[in-house]
């Protein structure tokens, strides 16, 4: 079965958040959104109230919505550690249940990482660059979502998502 994956890197958990927030009302379940971020124990790059894998975490919990495929903490070669949730969280981990927190070893990059996810070489690419910069990247699998992929594009597009495609526009 084929997969179309739609997606998008934020600058900021506040726009992540407000991506995700966005996609749920459409009636994008849960278990078809992904979220990659760098893990930053301490809280410095996503702010005084908490470190990223909190952060994904209340992302991911929805506000009691429901949960997407789990929490995993990555470790992955030249990157360092991140905290990923939903299927890209799930395909870097074989093999691994990922309910909690996983720690897995992800063999080649995060850009293979991103495109054994279904995501262009040059969008993974640039995400990567953005996530090490502290972004957040954001996914969607419109074929499980059953919402048109240029919908989904559109709603991360508002929300302040951008691409090597898709450069940003300002979220409203």
């Amino acid at each position: 079965m084929s997969t179309t994956i739609v997606s998008a890197i934020f600058d900021s958990r506040h726009e992540a958040e407000r991506a995700v927030s966005d996609l749920r009302q459409s009636g994008v379940s849960d278990s078809a959104i992904s979220l990659l971020a760098r893990h930053d124990e301490e809280g410095h790059e996503t702010g005084h109230d908490g470190g990223t894998q909190e952060f994904v975490g209340k992302v991911a919990a929805g506000a009691g919505i429901g949960t997407l495929l789990g929490i995993a903490a990555l470790a992955i070669p030249g990157v360092g550690p991140l905290v990923g949730a939903g299927a890209i969280a799930a395909s870097a981990v074989p093999g691994a249940a990922i309910t909690g927190a996983a720690l897995g070893g992800a063999a080649g990059g995060l850009e293979k990482v991103m495109t054994d996810h279904g995501v262009s070489r040059e969008d993974a690419a640039y995400y990567g660059d953005r996530i090490h910069q502290g972004g957040v990247f954001v996914s969607v699998d419109t074929n499980a979502a059953r919402i048109d992929p240029a919908t989904a594009a559109d709603i991360l597009s508002r929300a302040g998502g951008h691409s090597a495609t898709r450069p940003r526009t300002a979220a409203v």
